[in-house]
């Protein structure tokens, strides 16, 4: 999986992509608007980790509407399995092409937490050159869970639109289609025409907390250490240098 994601995408020690999906529901009876999201419809949201190959390797469906991804991310199993080292992710292995151990990681975008086992870009204001870069590798190789979802959606058509059932069976609704997602790819693969266009999205701005603890720290000199790892000989791709021009 993480060899994927190196020869696919330049990506070094990532194991899946994470994001999260709004599925449109009709107004569940009274639930106020515990549904209601920011979009400005009612939903459930769809939490994803992708592979390299846009296949869903691990779903968790069911949470409010109104959550953000950070909120989604905080109740999910994956969250719990990562605090409690749980998740069966591998030990540490050096970078390819480099003696520099690092850990496996799960790629998020702004919305999620920085840990050991969970990369997100850069946030804070005035980037410098080196994050503005490594930031462009992580948002590359994480395009492939906002392609998964962009495919699901172009070929099940009614997640488009409104589902008109009740929310327990919009999950068995959305559980089969994500697997149906995995089979059709394995035994058909994928063409051009099912590509959704995705753009990278300029990231916000959000301040750092100055508060890091222990696992805080880790997390830090990961991502730190993959930025230095995306600009040195070992690991620079030549057209990221494009972003500079």
């Amino acid at each position: 999986m993480a060899s994927d994601f190196y020869k696919k995408w330049n990506f070094p020690n990532c194991i899946g992509c994470i994001d999260g999906k709004h599925i449109r529901v009709k107004c569940p009876k009274q639930t106020g608007s515990m549904y209601y999201s920011y979009k400005g419809y009612y939903s459930v949201v769809l939490q994803g980790i992708s592979d390299a190959n846009y296949k869903f390797i691990a779903i968790e469906f069911g949470a409010y509407g109104k959550q953000s991804n950070a909120g989604t991310f905080s109740d999910s199993n994956v969250y719990q399995r990562l605090e409690a080292n749980t998740l069966n992710i591998p030990e540490n292995e050096n970078i390819p092409l480099t003696d520099i151990s690092a850990p496996f990681v799960l790629l998020g975008d702004d919305a999620y937490p920085l840990k050991s086992n969970l990369l997100k870009p850069y946030s804070r204001k005035r980037l410098t050159i080196e994050e503005r870069i490594f930031n462009y590798r992580l948002s590359r190789a994480r395009r492939c869970v906002e392609c998964a979802f962009g495919i699901l959606v172009a070929k099940w058509r009614c997640l488009k639109t409104e589902l008109q059932i009740d929310p327990d069976k919009v999950d068995i609704v959305v559980k089969c289609v994500c697997l149906l997602h995995n089979i059709i790819i394995d035994k058909e693969g994928l063409t051009s025409f099912d590509f959704p266009e995705v753009r990278f999205e300029p990231q916000h701005n959000v301040p750092i907390s100055r508060r890091y603890n222990h696992y805080g720290r880790i997390a830090n000199e990961t991502r730190e250490t993959l930025k230095n790892y995306s600009i040195s000989p070992a690991g620079e791709i030549p057209f990221q240098y494009n972003l500079l021009l």
